[in-house]
């Protein structure tokens, strides 16, 4: 073989691999928070590779761009963020600073959940006295499993423009995710009944979805404002105001310090929750579908 036919062929060798890594190239996601992530996972199967920048203990608001974010972000094919400002605080710099163009808001890359979902709680006015409002509305949406469904659709969909060759494959996960959340979602509304017109106190104003999904009655809330912890006074005078209410239990996120509610708890002698709030905001909830299980075990078990 002379010389340039074995040039010839190396070259040809070396597009058909280069060809065969790029069809075989994971879809690289970053989700922001736990619950994207999972869902990411669930829907892309072994077709993507997924990076999830927070954990179940930590608060989404409060998050530092590190450098191992931003490098994350910089080869990331599609980033799914909530959206509605609840990582205004952090994600805005790790886009920036990733110089990864695909990935910023109005581009195929980035996708808002909240996009996909009613929004509850929109103020009609928002101020920096008012603490951490957000302006788009609660951005909790994850509280509610029902806000799933359109989600994964929109998310399913995102990987499907972005990796067309595998549309079969993400048509079929999503499928049989529908099937199975369906099945869930009718489970727990039978599971969930004696929670319907419950009273309850939050620690934080983080789960209206939930109270949408559940028929839970909030009473109030223990932080004055969003993201500001009660004072004694402010307490004292909440612990007066349930007398009257005679609310059932009182409930924190698993991320939080949950002082507050311990002391309405053991003051007001009824049972605090402390909730998951997310995918891994306990040993137990490794899952969506056991995020949800393990949320309606809790709250149950409150009302024995």
């Amino acid at each position: 073989m002379n010389r340039m036919k074995k040039i010839t062929l190396l070259g040809a060798s070396l597009m058909l691999s280069l060809a065969t890594s790029i069809a075989h190239a994971d879809l690289k996601v970053f989700a922001t928070v736990p619950e994207w992530g999972s869902l990411a996972e669930t829907l892309g199967g072994d077709k993507v590779k997924v990076f999830t920048a927070t954990t179940g203990l930590q608060d989404p608001h409060r998050i530092q761009a590190r450098p191992s974010l931003i490098a994350r972000a910089r080869s990331a094919n599609l980033l799914i963020a909530t959206g509605s400002g609840l990582e205004d605080g952090w994600l805005p710099v790790v886009q920036r600073e990733a110089n990864n163009p695909d990935i910023l808001p109005n581009r195929p890359g980035y996708l808002a959940t909240t996009q996909f979902v009613r929004m509850l709680e929109v103020p009609a006015v928002v101020d920096r006295t008012m603490g951490d409002v957000h302006a788009a509305g609660n951005p909790h949406i994850q509280t509610d499993p029902r806000n799933l469904l359109p989600i994964a659709k929109a998310i399913s969909a995102r990987m499907q423009q972005l990796d067309p060759d595998n549309t079969v494959y993400y048509q079929n996960l999503l499928g049989q995710f529908e099937q199975s959340w369906q099945a869930n979602l009718q489970r727990w509304q039978k599971q969930a009944a004696p929670l319907r017109g419950v009273k309850v106190w939050y620690q934080h104003d983080g789960y209206p979805y939930m109270n949408a999904w559940l028929g839970l009655n909030q009473v109030g809330v223990l932080e004055p404002r969003p993201g500001v912890e009660p004072s004694s006074r402010q307490l004292a005078e909440i612990l007066q105001r349930q007398q009257a209410l005679q609310a059932r239990m009182v409930v924190a996120s698993s991320y939080m310090n949950d002082a507050p509610s311990k002391w309405l708890s053991e003051k007001a002698d009824i049972p605090v929750v402390v909730l998951p709030f997310t995918v891994g905001g306990n040993e137990q909830v490794k899952s969506l579908t056991s995020l949800y299980d393990d949320t309606l075990q809790r709250l149950l078990a409150a009302l024995k």
